[in-house]
């Protein structure tokens, strides 16, 4: 029997500068959610040099740090630490029957998904995703769950993971036209195609725990990116293209948006400090499971 697993992570993001920095203001975007299947145990933000930290929540529900710092300093470090719960996920049925295709078309004007079913900032369609569909086949199928398995297929088989070869504002037609990206590339396609036939389909920022080629634990990792899409009687869905897999326990889930841009773990604004450099470093670390 599947139990719920539990894992420390350690994110830390250091800012340095080549020149003092003035001031300080970001957005945090660092907390994990407690739902969907996870429950957030403990979690702790702070920063050195110290600042003051105010708690917002967004409109997709993240929770947001907003940090303000306003004295001189040399360099920033931003760190986070929690311990999540992660249960496991219901099994899947192989389709949602004949109707479901009628269901999703019935809300495509929902409020609640207008959101997630209208192109984004970084999702927008454009003639090279559609020439992209044709070379690769990728089409509709008679079930929206074949649908998407087969669209996530189709993106892990005809594009290759290549860190920096696309940055954090790259729109889609950079990996559609060079077959290179990261994990935030392999989402933003998925979820313009999918916004295309209609289905609600939502960015999500998080991490992904992986292991080493034994099976040992990786000692750093980096944060991942991946697609939701809410299916009838199924809610969301969440698909992992870059690694040809859906979400499941080893996927922890930070915050959720229309693309990247909604849900940045850090951004702000600096005064003064030149030009800046960003090293990140996470750690994952699976804990026993709980006791039932």
């Amino acid at each position: 029997m599947a139990v719920a697993v539990r894992y420390e992570i350690e994110h830390e993001s250091r800012y340095s500068y080549t020149a003092p920095a003035r001031s300080c203001v970001m957005r945090l975007c660092l907390k994990p959610r407690g739902d969907g299947g996870q429950r957030l145990v403990r979690f702790a933000v702070s920063t050195d040099p110290s600042s003051t930290l105010n708690v917002e929540t967004d409109a997709f529900g993240n929770t947001r740090h907003v940090l303000n710092l306003h004295r001189e300093h040399a360099a920033l470090a931003i760190s986070a630490s929690c311990v999540i719960e992660i249960r496991p996920s219901p099994l899947l049925p192989e389709s949602l029957g004949p109707a479901a295709w009628t269901a999703i078309h019935a809300e495509r004007d929902a409020f609640a998904d207008w959101d997630f079913t209208r192109p984004s900032a970084l999702t927008t369609p454009s003639a090279a995703l559609s020439a992209f569909m044709r070379r690769c086949g990728i089409r509709v199928q008679d079930d929206p769950l074949e649908s998407l398995r087969c669209l996530s297929d189709a993106l892990h088989d005809n594009f290759t993971y290549s860190p920096g070869s696309t940055s954090v504002i790259s729109p889609i037609d950079h990996i559609l036209e060079t077959g290179r990206g990261v994990c935030q590339d392999y989402a933003h396609v998925m979820i313009a195609i999918a916004r295309s036939w209609g289905i609600p389909t939502r960015y999500v920022s998080g991490y992904l725990h992986v292991t080493g080629a034994e099976g040992e634990q990786a000692p750093s990792t980096f944060t991942h990116a991946w697609a939701e899409c809410r299916l009838p009687g199924l809610g969301w869905i969440g698909f992992d293209p870059t690694n040809r897999t859906l979400a499941d326990q080893r996927h922890v889930r930070v915050a959720v948006g229309r693309d990247y841009q909604d849900v940045s773990p850090t951004r702000g604004v600096l005064r003064g400090a030149g030009q800046s450099h960003l090293n990140v470093t996470v750690r994952i670390h699976p804990l026993l499971p709980p006791p039932a």
